[in-house]
């Protein structure tokens, strides 16, 4: 029995949600927002087999929230477009809106201190401009490589210690890492604030950043 276009409409939307409904694809499509991966690459960045890793991706790919092509025998991976990146920050959007956990999680990063408002975009390019802010990323070094804002420092988690001393104090630093779902930078900027310096995060990360149009470099070699 035939069903009705309402129906019909209403089964394709869901496939999109379905696919949205597993941590691991969301994380999936947090590396593939960095830029374009094969499966192999993004089942070490995941932790997923990669054979649970390609069945992901493929209910990825059904739902139209990613793409691929042939690179010889590999399949590499990319989002779609745009808007998969807007849909994944809707999405937490909505769940720091209306799900306390999420704001339990947040708090509980930033040590159960409110954090401080992120700084725009369109703030850091000028206060990059003008050289009054120390900008760090703080994603591993591979992902910085392959692209991240100008100006900025690499420096992971586990190495902020390290670079604390060579920190101007009297210098605002922004940090930022992966796009919606990374919490690399509210841990980052709880740590900092520890040790008494004036950190907040950027709103967004290098792929909101990458979807303004702003400049990304790309490390030689």
């Amino acid at each position: 029995m035939s069903i009705s276009p309402k129906l019909a409409l209403l089964e394709e939307y869901a496939l999109v949600a379905r696919a949205l409904s597993a941590p691991a694809r969301l994380s999936l499509l947090e590396q593939l927002a960095q830029g374009e991966r094969g499966v192999e690459a993004l089942a070490g960045k995941t932790g997923l087999t990669i054979a649970n890793c390609s069945q992901h991706l493929q209910q990825l790919r059904r739902s139209g929230l990613v793409t691929s092509r042939r690179d010889g025998k590999a399949v590499i991976y990319r989002l779609t477009d745009a808007k998969t990146l807007e849909l994944m920050d809707l999405l937490r959007i909505v769940a720091e809106r209306n799900l306390a956990q999420v704001e339990r999680i947040l708090r509980g990063l930033s040590g159960g201190e409110d954090a401080p408002e992120p700084l725009s975009r369109a703030d850091l390019a000028a206060r990059l401009a003008d050289g009054s802010v120390t900008l760090l990323d703080v994603r591993p070094a591979d992902e910085y490589a392959a692209g991240h804002i100008p100006g900025a420092l690499n420096a992971t988690l586990a190495q902020l210690e390290q670079i604390l001393p060579t920190l101007a104090p009297d210098t605002e630093i922004v940090a930022y890492c992966r796009g919606p779902y990374c919490v690399y930078a509210h841990q980052a900027v709880a740590t900092l604030r520890r040790h008494g310096l004036n950190a907040r995060r950027l709103d967004g990360g290098l792929p909101e950043w990458r979807e303004d149009g702003r400049p990304v470099l790309i490390d030689a070699g």
